[in-house]
């Protein structure tokens, strides 16, 4: 683990960050100012993705959902993905409740993230890249897990698709979102692709500020459709 950290700390300026989530300490390492990675990104890449380095911060719906996983959620032996994983917060602590879980990013840089927040926290799990907007894996999860990802409207109907195609019939998809206009438009798709949707309003607290976050949970099940 301080090989990994010592050679991130050569590429990045670190932050690490302490969160009790239900009564459980986790320790996550991320970039302490994500704006600094612009200058990473060539005009080319730019051009071709427009990515921005939102993988590098902790996201309040990171949080939010990562407390619901543990409050809500039977993930012991199950098989998860989280897309837009960022540094892993959510799959971090889904895999420390016995998850079986794949966590992925379109950053290769965040990957390295990840794989050191999961040494942090002594929880194992596995990493791919992962563009949601051409799915190339064969497998299916029981679950798969999203925070803060409606932030374009180009993403929208991607990620419907990705759900389509990552979720097993039976499984389902919980996406937690800091209740962004953007939301409803995803929603609209959901109804449109055949998903029934169940929405939690949760919120993440950080002094005394309160954010609401909202969890939209997505499934095809014959169960939840009848």
């Amino acid at each position: 683990m301080a090989v990994v950290f010592d050679e991130l700390s050569k590429e990045y300026d670190l932050e690490t960050n302490l969160y009790n989530i239900v009564g459980k300490a986790f320790t996550f390492v991320s970039v302490c100012d994500s704006y600094a990675l612009l200058d990473r990104i060539s005009p080319e890449d730019f051009v071709k993705d427009e990515q921005m380095p939102y993988w590098a911060e902790i996201w309040p719906a990171a949080v939010t959902l990562s407390e619901f996983i543990v409050d809500e959620l039977a993930v012991a032996e199950k098989k998860i993905i989280e897309i837009g994983a960022g540094v892993g917060v959510a799959s971090v602590v889904a895999a420390s409740r016995g998850a079986d879980v794949l966590s992925t990013d379109y950053s290769e840089e965040a990957l390295r993230f990840i794989q050191l927040n999961s040494l942090k926290n002594d929880v194992s799990l596995n990493t791919a890249q992962l563009d949601w907007r051409c799915i190339h894996l064969k497998d299916r999860f029981d679950m798969l897990f999203a925070a803060d990802v409606l932030y374009e409207r180009v993403n929208l109907l991607p990620i419907v698709h990705a759900v389509d195609k990552l979720v097993k019939p039976e499984g389902c998809a919980y996406i937690a979102d800091p209740r962004r206009r953007l939301a409803e438009q995803f929603l609209d798709l959901a109804f449109e692709n055949g998903f029934s949707v169940a929405s939690y309003a949760r919120s993440f607290s950080k002094g005394k500020q309160g954010i609401p976050v909202n969890i939209y949970r997505l499934s095809k099940s014959i169960e939840d459709n009848a």
